[in-house]
């Protein structure tokens, strides 16, 4: 957890605050946000267990911490149906889903730039 009066982190708030690509990247970056928001473009609405499946490697505990920051940042909608036992889908938000166009692009660079990247 970052000292929330440091200079490193009051500098990164007023770049956040007057760039719109720092603003997305603050949103979007990360480990996992970009993937599970992926998954949520291509499939629509898909339970907690499912997300879990398709995400290889990420911990229970990673995942739900990254749906809440996606949820608080009104990219990703949780749904939970009242029965036994309780049903979560997740499916993105109006303004989720305006990331899906950036995101379609961003596959598309990457695929066709996967075989530049060597690892060392």
């Amino acid at each position: 957890m970052r000292k929330t009066t440091s200079t490193n982190n009051i500098n990164r708030q007023v770049l956040e605050s007057q760039c719109g690509m720092a603003h997305t990247i603050s949103l979007i970056g990360g480990r996992w946000k970009l993937s599970i928001l992926g998954l949520l473009l291509d499939f629509g609405r898909l339970r907690y267990s499912e997300l879990h499946t398709r995400l290889n490697g990420i911990s229970e505990k990673m995942l739900s911490s990254q749906l809440k920051g996606l949820e608080r940042d009104n990219l990703v909608v949780k749904t939970v149906h009242p029965q036994v036992p309780p049903k979560v889908e997740y499916h993105l938000s109006e303004r989720g889903e305006s990331l899906g166009k950036i995101l379609k692009e961003m596959t598309i660079w990457g695929e066709a730039n996967l075989s530049s990247h060597e690892i060392s």
